[in-house]
C-alpha cells in the first residue's frame, strides 16, 4: 500500500462516513474500481486498515462535537447518580445509549454475514439506489420540524434499529439514521446532529472490539507511515464533512446526495454489465 492510496482511502472514509452515501460501500468500491488487489486479496490487512480509518473518523467527530460530548456525558452521569432523568440533556444522553444497543447486538450476531455475503459490488450498488430513494421520499414527506429536545424514547429506538440495518455496505449509517430521524419528525439539522452523535458510541465500540487484536498483532511491517497518513486524512475529511453538511442542511435538502447515490449505482452496475469489473469480489 502506497501513501497516496492510504490518503485516498482516508479521504473517502472521512467524507462518506458522515455524508449519507455509505462509507463501507465506498471502501469496497474504490479498491474494486481501481483494482487495488493489495486490499481485495488480503482480508486481514483490509480489516486492520479499516480499524485505522475508523480511528480517524472517530477523532474527527470528537473534535467537532467535543462540547456536546462533555455536556451529554456529564448529564448522563448526573442522571445515573440520582437514578432519574430530569433535564432535556439527560434524556438525549440516555436516548444515545438506547439508540446504540440495536447496532451492537446485530453487529455481534451478524458480523460474519456482513463480511462474507453483503460486500459484493452489485449488492452495494442496489443498496445505494434503494436507500437513496427511501431517503428522498421520507425527507420530502416529513412535514414536521421537531427539535432534538423533542425526541422521544420510541424515536431513539427506531433510529437505533435503523442504524443496525446499515451494517450492510451501501445502506449508509448516517443516511439511514437521518432517514429514520426525519420519519419521526426531526428537522434536517436535528436529525443529522443526532445521527452524528449516535455514531460516537458505535464507532468507539467497534474500535475497542477490533483494536484488541490489532494491538496484540501489531501493524504490518512497512505500513506505519501509510496508516498514519490514512488516519490523518480520515480525521480531517470527517471533520470537514460534518461541518459542511450541517451548514448545508440549514438551507437545503438531501437531493444532491440522492442523485449521487443513483449515479454511483448506475455506474457500478454499468461496469459490471459491460464486463469491465466483476459483480463479486
Amino acid at each position: 500500500m502506497s501513501t497516496l492510496q492510504a490518503i485516498v482511502l482516508g479521504l473517502v472514509q472521512g467524507l462518506t462516513e458522515f455524508l449519507p452515501i455509505s462509507s463501507s460501500g465506498h471502501l469496497i468500491l474504490v479498491p474494486w474500481l481501481f483494482n487495488w488487489t493489495f486490499l481485495l486479496d488480503n482480508p486481514d490487512l483490509n480489516k486492520t486498515f479499516d480499524v485505522a480509518l475508523h480511528l480517524g473518523t472517530f477523532l474527527g467527530v470528537v473534535a467537532y462535537f467535543w462540547r456536546d460530548i462533555g455536556r451529554y456525558l456529564g448529564a448522563w452521569l448526573r442522571s445515573l447518580g440520582r437514578r432519574r432523568v430530569e433535564t432535556p440533556e439527560e434524556r438525549i444522553a440516555w436516548y444515545l445509549v438506547v439508540g446504540t444497543v440495536p447496532g451492537i447486538v446485530l453487529g455481534a450476531l451478524a458480523e460474519d454475514l456482513v463480511t462474507d455475503r453483503l460486500g459484493d459490488p452489485w449488492l452495494i450498488a442496489v443498496m445505494l439506489a434503494v436507500f437513496g430513494v427511501v431517503l428522498y421520499l421520507v425527507d420530502r414527506r416529513a412535514l414536521r420540524t421537531r427539535d432534538l429536545t423533542e425526541l422521544r424514547l420510541r424515536d431513539a429506538l427506531l433510529i437505533g434499529t435503523a442504524q443496525a440495518i446499515a451494517l450492510s455496505p451501501g445502506v449508509s449509517r448516517s443516511g439511514v439514521t437521518i432517514t429514520a430521524a426525519r420519519a419521526v419528525g426531526l428537522n434536517r439539522e436535528a436529525a443529522t446532529r443526532f445521527s452524528f452523535l449516535l455514531s460516537l458510541p458505535i464507532i468507539a465500540g467497534a474500535l475497542a472490539y477490533r483494536g484488541v487484536g490489532l494491538l496484540s498483532e501489531g501493524l504490518p511491517a512497512g505500513l506505519i507511515g501509510p496508516f498514519a497518513w490514512g488516519i490523518a486524512a480520515s480525521a480531517t475529511s470527517g471533520f470537514a464533512a460534518i461541518w459542511g453538511l450541517l451548514a448545508y442542511l440549514r438551507r437545503r435538502d438531501f437531493r444532491p446526495f440522492v442523485i449521487y447515490r443513483l449515479l454511483a449505482a448506475a455506474f457500478v452496475l454499468g461496469l459490471i454489465a459491460a464486463g469491465v469489473r466483476a459483480a463479486s469480489i
